[in-house]
Parts: C-alpha cells; structure tokens; sequence
C-alpha cells in the first residue's frame, strides 16, 4: 500500500455519495462488554442480521479479532467475507477510511486522524490506538493507495453528495476536542482538499444527546443530488424539535455545490427512546470509558441507514413511527428495496446501521 504525500482533490479525487455503485461494504464485529451488554451476544444478533441483509445487495466484509473469529464465521451468513482485523470497538464509519474515486473510476482511500470521538477531553473509551489503525489495514486488504489526512474527522461527520457539495454540523467539526487549532475556515478548506468538494453546509446541532457529539449522519443525508432527508419531530416540547427545524431553516436557504435549492424530506424520529436499568446493568464499567446508565436518552434516528447497490438497510426501533419511516425511504429510493432490522442493540452503544457501516465505491480501473 502506497501512501500519497498529496491530497484528493489536488490529484483530481472526490468522495461519491453512498447512493453511488459499490463495490462491497466494510463491517466490525463488536464484542467491547463496556460498550455492548450481555457480552455483547445480543448485539453481535444484530450486527449478523445488519450484514445479512446488507449482502443481499452487495459483498459485505466483516473484520474480527482473533478471539471473536469462530464465533463471528458461526453466526455470519457464508457470503459474508470475514478477516482478522484488531479494532478497539466496531465504528468503522468513524475509524475506518473514507474512498475516494477519480473521473477514470480508480479508488484510493482518506485515513483519518481518529481519537475516539473527542480524545483524551471528551472521548468514549481509551486507548484508541487500534481503531486509528484500521483504515490503514482495511487499504492494505482492498489495494487502494492512502492518503493519512492531517486533522481529527470521523466519517459520521459528513455526508456528501458526490457533486460537490458536503453536509455536516457544526456542534461537531467545531468541537475543540477534535481539531482546536483549526477555525471554521481552515475545516472547510480541508474538507475541501481531502472531500474533493466545493460548497460545505453548515447546520448546527445533531441529534439530541448524540455521544458523538453531532455527527451529521444521525441528523440529516443526501438521497440523491438536491434532495436531503432529515430528523424531525412534531413535539415541541422535546430539544429536538428546534434542532431540528434550525436545520430545516438552514438547509431551506442553502444552495448545493450546482447551485440547486435543496428538497428536504421530513422523517419522524422513534421515541424519545431510553436506556433501562435491565440493559444499563448488563454493561461492564471501565476506567476511561463512557459510563452508561439507566434513563439515558438514546440517539433514536431513522436517518441512520445505509444505503446498498440493491437495497436500503434501515433501523427498526418503534412500531409507532417506523413503517411511516419504511414508506418514507421507499419513496427516496424507489429503484431499492427497503429492508429494517430490529437493531435496539446497536442503539445502546451509541450509534445504528449507517455508523457500523463502510461502503467501498466501486473501481473501474486500478
């Protein structure tokens, strides 16, 4: 694996939207008993049922660690690729590389500075070392040069939509846990060199409570070129609602990379939803890693999917609102299949499908 001393856009790369062809996905198997509870059995169901329903419209690649090998071959379904991979948990959204494509169809890889979602100030568990080190390897398995890009971004940060145009918060990019000696200009400027996009809009807060710290692929995503889906709630008396429609009133003023107003689609959020004492008490507690407990809010969000060649894998938490979810999506994405996955498990973790995912766009020529 060849790493490039240049940048994307200056060679002439950009970062395609998830929508675009594929040439498989990237997951990582969890088994961290101070994230996930009951030994993470219950979620490692939910991870399997996630790359099930994923392969059934494109490969899928499952990287486990040494310990987790048989068990993870045993429960994934035989289509499923599975490596030796170390990681520290199963983000590979946040820890793992972000591709990049160029007009000839060939593929390279951005390699992230990652530290666990705020360092050493506000992050969720310590050392992170493993998962910094995974986009590397994920390069060394697919063959795909590396670009080490040089400031903190997880890749839950941004959406974009391969035209030129990047989304994503400001609660986020901002932080002075990520990048401290950056400004807003610097963040664009780099999003810029490394994205291969033109026009970055800003929006404020995430999700409510999102541990991440705002990434914007809880709050809001391209569906195709000029048209976004985002989070929203009819209850005023909940926080969301008026993330929610700042984001509303900001995505309705902007204009994207080709100069087109923006279409935005309202997806109800579940909830609130909440931790329960059963579940908070089936997680182990550890020194440096974010305590979870009872009552906690949890970052419900049906924008949270991952969007496949042949399908789209949303997350199924409420009967209350995900069938308005699941008609929503089959309206954006009428040429795929809908498919939800009862994925709670992910949920108490921090996170949901699109978080535990990492589409690999596909190359035309090496």
């Amino acid at each position: 694996m060849r790493t490039i001393k240049s940048t994307p856009a200056r060679d002439g790369y950009r970062m395609p939207a998830e929508y675009e062809r594929h040439a498989g996905c990237w997951m990582l198997w969890p088994e961290r008993q101070d994230t996930w509870r009951a030994g993470a059995k219950p979620v490692q169901a939910a991870f399997a049922a996630v790359a099930a329903a994923i392969s059934s419209g494109e490969p899928v690649t499952v990287g486990v660690s040494a310990g987790q090998f048989h068990n993870a071959r045993a429960r994934l379904p035989d289509r499923v690729r599975v490596v030796e991979m170390s990681s520290n948990d199963a983000w590979v959204r946040d820890c793992g590389p972000t591709f990049v494509v160029d007009a000839r169809g060939r593929r390279r890889g951005v390699d992230w500075i990652f530290n666990a979602w705020g360092g050493l100030q506000d992050g969720l568990y310590f050392p992170w070392d493993r998962d910094d080190d995974v986009a590397r390897k994920i390069l060394e398995i697919e063959g795909d040069s590396r670009y080490r890009a040089p400031f903190v971004l997880e890749g839950g940060a941004v959406h974009v939509d391969g035209q030129g145009t990047c989304l994503t918060t400001e609660e986020c990019l901002l932080n002075p846990n990520r990048n401290p000696q950056l400004t807003r200009t610097d963040i664009e400027e780099l999003l810029r060199r490394y994205l291969g996009v033109s026009t970055v809009i800003w929006l404020g807060k995430g999700v409510h409570l999102d541990e991440t710290g705002g990434h914007i692929d809880e709050l809001a995503c391209f569906t195709s070129p000029g048209h976004v889906a985002l989070t929203w709630t009819e209850d005023r008396r909940d926080p969301q609602y008026e993330i929610s429609r700042d984001a509303h009133e900001r995505l309705r003023r902007a204009r994207d990379a080709r100069g087109r107003r923006l279409t935005v689609h309202k997806i109800h959020q579940p909830g609130p939803m909440f931790m329960t004492a059963d579940e908070a008490a089936g997680i182990d507690r550890h020194d440096g890693s974010r305590e979870r407990s009872a009552g906690d809010r949890l970052p419900a969000s049906y924008v949270n999917f991952y969007v496949a060649n042949k399908v789209v894998v949303m997350p199924l938490y409420d009967k209350r609102w995900d069938g308005a979810a699941m008609r929503a999506l089959r309206r954006l994405f009428p040429t795929r299949k809908v498919l939800g996955v009862a994925t709670r498990e992910v949920l108490l973790g921090g996170g949901n499908i699109h978080c535990i995912t990492q589409q690999v766009p596909r190359r035309v020529a090496s």
